[in-house]
């Protein structure tokens, strides 16, 4: 019982890492020659099952080891289902949305390029500004996260094992960019399929269960907080996943609408199960009498305190997946933010060389901010809140009867969701704005035993959309205003003028005329 020794733990974790190196360095010598375009993004090249394997690596982490295993804590089976789906379904809205983001802008790999042509300028940096920042946040949170398992672990000093992941993702991204990232994401996320099952065979055969504790937990009965996830997760998670660009740079990868489809919908299913898995431990933990029923404050731990009770070698295997999740999920946050930032803030005009060194130099701030373990959930929270706010706003423009929607709608949205959870606070604490101002923040978490963070995601979406068509009807009557004093016609209810896309051409000559003349001819979206 217990874990492996201290030498046996640290050849683990670096013999893990230095296999990851080897491969990653390998396969970026092969594509040291690739241009600039493919070092950045992989635009119609990839098959389905591939698909498949890269969203579930970028779709987990090490931070499952600790937040599924908690809510099962918390609220039992059915916040671990609510949240094992909600963190998988959302999966799918990119097999729908892809194709139609592809068809109104072949040109791009990530969202933020979308909301520049639809939006303008301003509104595409706003959203590229949402995304650096979570990306960013995911990078530290994966991370930190390493850094707490490695010490929960095996009692050793996880600081080597970041710096070393840290070290590891940066030599090959940097050398391959994001096909690189594609091509390891395929073997590592094979790789933690196959682990995780080696793992829960493992668990569910060493694990000796007390079923009197079963009933004892209550883990099996639904609660307030349990339905109220219901609606919190899927918003939260849906709308936090649009500022993730590593999701869509893979969609934008996908060889056919087909094959996208066939990478998400497997992806879906097997993140689920994975995610159900992991979170199983908690109630393990509980049921098996190494996490105590009632400590709420160490259900993070559950799996851990599990995991200490089962013979060395499965912490052996767990450490193995540990290191393959962090890994893969952090070169995907990397390669998506230099892609990110190369393409919203520099428009790809930046030398390939500099684009390398950029992947060096942002690794340096998330490593220090890691080493602070900051409390990364708040943060998360924050940022789904706003992306909760703006999205929703945002998504119109996809639709062509919201032909008159503009940036400037899309961004007074957005900000006016987040004061509009304000709003919300001052009323439902009556008037208090201290406490009006914690719920901006979510201070209390979410997972509470009132309805504020209800009521927050719930004013959030609400509030920007009615903010937003607030905003518009401001907008066209100013615009009105102005025609009629000019003198000019009103024309900001009239439709565009539809536009001709390479893939609607007859032959190969007029397809590359027309994509020639859209390269010529291509302008920013309107903000106002």
């Amino acid at each position: 019982m217990g874990v492996p020794s201290t030498q046996a733990s640290n050849a683990i974790i670096y013999l893990t890492y230095g296999a990851f190196l080897i491969t990653g360095v390998y396969i970026a010598f092969k594509l040291r020659h690739q241009s600039k375009g493919e070092y950045l993004s992989s635009n119609g090249t990839q098959k389905g099952i591939p698909l498949a394997l890269n969203f579930i690596a970028s779709a987990l982490g090490s931070g499952i080891l600790f937040s599924y295993p908690e809510i099962a804590t918390i609220c039992g089976v059915q916040g671990l289902v609510v949240y094992s789906l909600s963190s998988s379904l959302p999966l799918l809205v990119f097999g729908w949305l892809g194709p139609v983001l592809r068809r109104k802008c072949p040109e791009g790999f990530v969202l933020t390029e979308w909301t520049r042509q639809r939006y303008g300028t301003v509104t595409a940096l706003f959203l590229s500004l949402c995304t650096l920042i979570t990306l960013f946040l995911y990078m530290v949170s994966e991370l930190s996260a390493m850094q707490q398992i490695v010490n929960v672990l095996t009692g050793l000093d996880g600081l080597p094992a970041i710096i070393v992941e840290a070290a590891v993702t940066t030599i090959y991204t940097s050398i391959g960019g994001f096909r690189v990232s594609f091509i390891t994401d395929n073997i590592q996320g094979a790789m933690v399929v196959g682990l995780i099952i080696l793992g829960v065979i493992s668990v569910g055969a060493t694990t000796n269960i007390d079923r009197s504790l079963i009933k004892e937990s209550g883990f099996l009965n639904s609660s307030l907080l349990g339905w109220q996830l219901v609606y919190i997760l899927p918003v939260a998670v849906l709308t936090n996943d649009f500022f993730v660009s590593g999701f869509w740079l893979r969609t934008f990868a996908s060889k056919t609408d087909k094959d996208l489809w066939i990478g998400v919908i497997i992806a879906t299913v097997a993140v689920t199960i994975i995610l159900t898995f992991v979170g199983s431990a908690g109630l393990l933990a509980a049921w098996s009498g190494a996490w105590p029923l009632g400590s709420s404050d160490s259900g993070y731990l559950s799996l851990f305190l599990l995991l200490g009770q089962l013979p060395a070698w499965v912490v052996g295997v767990v450490l193995v997946m540990v290191v393959s999740l962090s890994t893969a999920a952090f070169d995907s946050f990397q390669s998506a933010m230099v892609s990110t930032g190369s393409n919203d803030i520099f428009r790809n005009r930046l030398n390939l060389w500099f684009i390398r060194a950029c992947v060096v130099v942002i690794i340096v701030p998330v490593v220090v901010v890691a080493l602070k373990s900051p409390d990364i959930l708040q943060i998360y929270l924050i940022s789904d809140l706003v992306s909760a706010a703006l999205v929703p706003v945002l998504i119109l423009g996809l639709s062509d009867w919201f032909y008159w929607w503009r940036g400037f709608d899309v961004v007074v949205g957005g900000l006016g969701g987040i004061m509009t959870v304000f709003f919300f606070g001052l009323v439902f604490y009556k008037g208090d704005a201290q406490l009006a101002g914690n719920l901006l923040l979510l201070e209390g978490g979410l997972y509470g035993n009132d309805w504020s963070a209800f009521g927050a995601f719930m004013a959030a979406p609400i509030g920007g959309l009615l903010w937003g068509f607030g905003a518009c009807g401001l907008r066209l009557l100013t615009l009105y205003i102005i025609a009629k004093v000019k003198g000019h016609r009103f024309d900001a209810l009239d439709r565009p003028v539809p536009q001709f896309h390479p893939t609607d051409a007859a032959t190969d000559s007029e397809q590359e005329a027309v994509t020639e003349h859209r390269a010529d001819t291509k302008t920013d979206g309107k903000f106002f």
